[in-house]
């Protein structure tokens, strides 16, 4: 009950993102900036896939209900709340320019509290999962440390008030995604465990490798 309804709300996200992403062909005006389409477009798709994958790896690892339905809210709250100001043609964040904004500011900062709750727990439940095979218990693990990573990313923008940090933020992001689908699509192939897990070990050094990466870009630019 808990996954599908989680589900479902990943999608209608991930649709808000796609309807905006259609207001910005039609309206125009900047991507960048401020006060802009770009933000309800990338926090509608960023958070229904991620929350959709949240519930995907949450099965393997064994999470609570109780996660799913914090990252749930939270992802609604944030997208919302950024598709409103969007709407009113002010700027979502740091904005306290009247009572309204300010209770915006709020609820984005308490939404990102849950979301940080959230992704602590998903680290936890997938360094407890000594019941999965080695091969996906590593994907899992490392894709939910890369989603970790991807959140300090946001504190380092949300500390430089935007900051330089939004490559290394969306590459840390997908990690957690996609290392366990490697796991998974390698689980149907007819290759023994040890070799799975190597892939995967390479795979995710590989992927470490690109957010470091993407950090140093960062921190030079």
């Amino acid at each position: 009950m808990t996954s599908r309804v989680a589900y479902r709300v990943a999608a209608v996200l991930f649709l808000a993102g796609l309807f905006h992403l259609a207001v910005f062909f039609v309206d125009g005006g900047p991507w960048e900036g401020p006060v802009s389409w770009r933000k309800p477009v990338t926090f509608g798709l960023s958070f229904g896939l991620t929350l959709a994958t949240y519930v995907w790896v949450g099965g393997f690892v064994r999470l609570r209900a109780l996660w799913i339905w914090l990252l749930t809210a939270a992802s609604v709250v944030e997208v919302t709340l950024i598709s409103v100001q969007a709407w009113r043609g002010v700027p979502s964040h740091f904005n306290e320019a009247t009572t309204f904004d300010t209770l915006v500011t709020r609820g984005l900062t308490g939404g990102g509290v849950m979301i940080i709750v959230s992704v602590v727990a998903l680290v936890v439940a997938s360094l407890r999962a000594s019941h999965l095979a080695p091969s996906v218990r590593l994907a899992v693990r490392v894709g939910a440390v890369s989603l970790a990573g991807a959140l300090a990313f946001g504190g380092l923008m949300i500390a430089e008030r935007g900051g330089s940090w939004k490559l290394s933020h969306g590459v840390a992001m997908h990690g957690v995604l996609l290392l366990p689908l490697l796991a998974w699509v390698l689980g149907s192939t007819t290759w023994d465990e040890q070799r799975r897990t190597r892939v995967v070990g390479l795979a995710a050094a590989g992927y470490l490798v690109l957010v470091a990466g993407a950090a140093v870009f960062n921190g030079s630019s």
